[in-house]
């Protein structure tokens, strides 16, 4: 297993930032290991799969998880917020970084996620693929 750490500095994309780290450096399969910062604009889809939320306010980081590579990112997080309650969801594009963000993702070997359509959710859903060592999956 390989890990990668990188800082996001305010401003950036959190999930932009991750999602473009992984195609940048080939990540075939991954997850996220941890997520240390704020925010100061989180977006997030709820639970029931289609809402979106937009909370612009400060926010702590307080976890972030799931699965990564080059060709998909499915990322829920928690926030903490000012009076320490805690909200999260799914993560997308738009939460961005107040003055810092530190992202450890490990890459796991022999293996690569790809989409692929689901029609019972609706939705391109993880497709693992157990690779002979050192194959490449693209």
């Amino acid at each position: 297993m390989k890990q990668h750490i990188f800082r996001l500095t305010r401003g950036a994309d959190l999930y932009d930032s991750i999602a473009g780290y992984c195609k940048a450096n080939h990540i075939r399969a991954g997850y996220a290991a941890c997520c240390v910062g704020c925010v100061t604009k989180a977006r997030v889809r709820t639970a029931d799969g289609v809402t979106l939320r937009t909370l612009e306010e400060h926010l702590e980081i307080v976890s972030l998880t799931g699965t990564v590579s080059e060709k998909r990112c499915h990322l829920h997080i928690a926030f903490s917020r000012e009076d320490l309650s805690v909200i999260g969801g799914h993560l997308t594009s738009g939460c961005v970084v107040n003055t810092t963000a530190e992202v450890v993702l490990c890459e796991l070997e022999d293996v690569g996620f790809d989409k692929v359509f689901d029609p019972q959710t609706g939705y391109h859903e993880l497709d693992i693929v157990f690779l002979p060592a050192g194959a490449e999956a693209h």
